[in-house]
């Protein structure tokens, strides 16, 4: 470790207007799957909008800040009736007065949070067919230019496939995330358009569409490694190559026999982890609370020939709850949107202290900085397997 600069973690903080004298975030210590009020800033307080949120959730503990803009920006401009909102997180569009909002998510969180708030929402992920007969006149998305370049570009062709010739999508995001160059691909496909809000870096365009052809999704990308063949799409997390935490994670494992147990992948992303053990013989489950890495996990298994279940979940909900495993491998997310949030994290440990069997082990790979050890202490004494490029390897081996 000698010469080298310590990783930066920089945390999650409170939305950007928030007043210093402002109340805490309500339901700060309430457990995980909890749905929560949002905090809104002052502004969309004053405008009467509310949401709801929970970890998982993009924003949270707030809400996503192209988000706040864009409900702000609607409701100067007195949107009305059905809206389709493409990237619903926690409902904040649905509060805007005359709208019938129609939601779509690919998080699971985030659906959890918009049934609870007496929304039907659709899952779904870039390229899927709207469910209704009609499409909506208005449609709204935030832009995740965060997870890539492939991911945007599909997010824009979806929705110019869901807004009908002359209606209107309202496009939202961060300007430090592409957001011009979207726009501008946006506008092609469009035909009219033009940046209608500003708020420090997050921007809001209207696009009226033309008749004319919806621009092509990008295609998945694809590698071998570890003797699996992934395919990653569009926005998932490693999907052209495998990141440096799970190749060490593998690396430090080696070859395993884990014939005659069952291995549980805690957000599987394009499934290379649960993949990789279910060729050293593990009988694999692999759950993600993202609906694109869910399916690019089921493309993974189906492209190299391996038998495994893959659950849409938020952590550890979709499974039974006598459900149990002799082995947890996991690379867990500390990103959601642009913070660092450490609840879905800590959820997953909290989860294998749920799911290992007597016996069981976690393995754990994580960026150095972060603070896992005390949360893994609850199952058992914690190992150090393997430190290296910013990354460590832990275990615990629950007592049996």
């Amino acid at each position: 470790m000698t010469g080298r600069r310590p990783q930066k973690v920089r945390f999650a903080r409170p939305p950007r207007d928030a007043a210093p004298g402002d109340a805490p975030t309500p339901g700060a210590d309430l457990p995980y799957g909890e749905v929560r009020p949002a905090p809104l800033p002052p502004r969309l307080r004053d405008l009467g909008l509310s949401a709801r949120t929970k970890p998982g959730v993009r924003g949270f503990p707030g809400v996503d800040d192209a988000q706040a803009l864009l409900a702000q920006t609607m409701r100067k401009d007195r949107v009305s009736g059905d809206v389709l909102d493409l990237t619903a997180m926690g409902g904040l569009l649905a509060s805007l007065p005359g709208v019938t909002l129609r939601a779509a998510e690919g998080s699971a969180a985030a659906l959890t949070v918009l049934e609870a708030a007496g929304l039907d929402p659709w899952p779904a992920a870039p390229g899927d067919p709207a469910p209704w007969n009609e499409r909506a006149r208005t449609v709204a998305l935030v832009l995740a230019g965060d997870r890539g370049n492939a991911y945007a570009l599909s997010q824009v062709a979806w929705a110019h496939a869901c807004t009908p010739p002359g209606g209107t999508l309202y496009l939202a995001g961060d300007r430090d995330k592409g957001f011009d160059r979207y726009v501008r691909a946006a506008g092609a496909a469009f035909g009219t358009g033009e940046v209608v809000a500003r708020d420090g870096g997050m921007r809001v365009a209207r696009l009226v569409r033309r008749p004319g052809p919806t621009p092509p999704v990008p295609d998945p990308e694809g590698y071998e490694a570890y003797g699996v063949r992934v395919v990653g799409r569009p926005g998932v997390f490693s999907a052209a190559r495998p990141d440096k935490a799970t190749a060490l994670l593998l690396g430090t494992l080696g070859e395993p026999d884990w014939s005659g147990r069952e291995a549980l992948d805690l957000g599987c992303g394009a499934g290379l982890i649960g993949a990789w053990a279910a060729r050293r013989g593990a009988a694999v489950t692999l759950v993600d609370g993202d609906l694109q890495s869910v399916r690019s996990s089921r493309d993974t298994l189906a492209a190299s020939g391996i038998t495994g279940e893959v659950l849409h979940s938020d952590v550890d909900a979709a499974l039974p709850p006598e459900r149990t495993f002799d082995v947890i491998l996991t690379n867990p997310p500390f990103h959601v949107g642009r913070g660092v949030v450490l609840d879905v994290a800590r959820e997953f440990i909290a989860a294998a202290a749920r799911r290992l069997r007597p016996g069981g082990t976690l393995f754990l790979v994580a960026n150095e900085p972060l603070p896992y050890e005390a949360a893994l202490r609850a199952l058992g004494e914690v190992r150090e397997l393997a430190r290296a490029d910013g990354f460590k390897v832990l275990a615990a081996t629950r007592a049996g």
